[in-house]
């Protein structure tokens, strides 16, 4: 497959960033990630508003949870699709206009004001539906049934969307409601799910070209298949239920069976090596989620609920993804799989991000300057992937590069 790919890319003669589905997805989701993050912070202090019928919280949000990620599944799933099925990646306008309708829903979403909120919608969640119906075509021509999972998890982030525009339009706080917590949900059970595969995989592999002893536990074994079902569980009871001391509990539970599941990877030996290392870091922030939820829900006011979350949407959700995008970016473009100074500068850069805006739920007091800060280190590391691996993101590949 992998020959008949490389020429099925070398035969497109149109633009590099439509040679394959990482390419413009991963570039456009850290163009809008430091885009709306700029337009953000002003609306946080009301010197800039947007014609949209999102109040701006919800906006944000949305545009984070729904555009941002949806852009990096998109790109990672076109990308790795075809390493699971042995069919060929979609490649060219079919790519490219894909593209378009992702941005077409980030468009229709700043300007609903002014348009149905059906229309908006459907304008938004047209994207992931045809990406789903793409890659579920590719699956079963594939035969490729045990990432079906992988699609039912598509499925329900797509249902939270659709939830999350039905509370915008009946004028419900949707920051806070069902549709973001069933995205965010699917969301971090994907991070579950892929993460649990490829974060002992890669750390494996790194290992053993280091000579050093002892290697991670395999993934997927009947421990963690049991983590997974009671996240999935609490996840669940969280969407359903998510001020019920059985879901803090629920919750509790399923941040301590993660925190265990991740010290089984040997995480703490791959410190030579941050590409690997911040696989291990950003999936930390999965189990330190649940447990901050799960303290929120049994003690009110412990970090906030909006703190809380931010342990999975900017920490879990948000390092993952740039440690995926920088790694898979790399790989794919045939460069050394190893984190050079500017790439460990965007890692650290956006931790300080994270812990500065988890911090403003925890010292209110200072939460103006503290979300300056984490919405500055937003923009600073996903402008420079945008500026570092967009030099690998739209320029042809050499022939070996897949």
């Amino acid at each position: 497959m992998t020959a008949t790919t490389a020429q099925q890319m070398r035969a497109w003669t149109g633009p590099a960033i439509l040679t394959y589905g990482f390419r413009p997805f991963f570039f456009g989701a850290a163009v809008w990630a430091a885009f709306a993050m700029a337009l953000w912070v002003p609306m946080l202090s009301g010197h800039v508003a947007l014609p949209t019928a999102f109040d701006p919280v919800s906006w944000h949000a949305h545009e984070f949870l729904y555009g941002y990620l949806g852009a990096v599944v998109a790109g990672f799933l076109l990308t790795a699709v075809p390493n699971w099925t042995g069919r060929l990646p979609i490649v060219g306008w079919r790519l490219g206009a894909l593209s378009l309708v992702w941005l077409a829903g980030r468009l229709a979403v700043a300007v609903s004001a002014g348009l149905p909120a059906g229309v908006v919608a459907a304008v938004d969640l047209s994207f992931l539906a045809v990406l789903a119906l793409v890659l579920a075509r590719e699956i079963v021509a594939g035969r490729n049934w045990r990432n079906l999972i992988v699609l039912g998890m598509l499925a329900v982030f797509i249902l939270g969307n659709g939830l999350f525009h039905w509370e915008a339009a009946q004028g419900a706080y949707a920051a806070q409601g069902a549709g973001l917590r069933l995205g965010l949900g699917a969301g971090i059970m994907m991070i579950a799910v892929i993460g649990g595969r490829v974060v002992p995989s890669f750390t494996r592999n790194w290992l053993v070209k280091q000579h050093q002893g002892a290697l991670p536990a395999p993934p997927m074994q009947t421990f963690d298949k049991l983590a997974l079902v009671v996240l999935g569980a609490a996840l669940l009871l969280w969407v359903a239920l998510p001020l019920s001391a059985v879901t803090g509990a629920a919750l509790a539970l399923a941040g301590v069976l993660h925190l265990l599941r991740l010290a089984r990877w040997a995480g703490h030996r791959t410190l030579a090596e941050p590409l690997v290392t911040v696989l291990h870091v950003g999936y930390a922030f999965l189990p330190l989620g649940a447990l901050a939820l799960a303290a929120e829900i049994l003690a009110p006011g412990t970090f906030g609920t909006s703190g809380a979350q931010h342990l999975w949407m900017a920490g879990a959700i948000g390092l993952m993804t740039l440690a995926v995008m920088t790694r898979a970016t790399l790989g794919h473009t045939g460069q050394a799989l190893t984190a050079g100074p500017g790439t460990v500068a965007i890692y650290c850069v956006f931790v300080v991000a994270v812990l500065a805006r988890v911090a403003a739920g925890l010292w209110t007091e200072f939460s103006g300057v503290l979300h300056m800060i984490a919405g500055i280190g937003w923009i600073m590391a996903f402008g420079a992937f945008a500026v570092i691996y967009g030099a690998l993101l739209l320029r042809m590949p050499a022939g070996k590069s897949v």
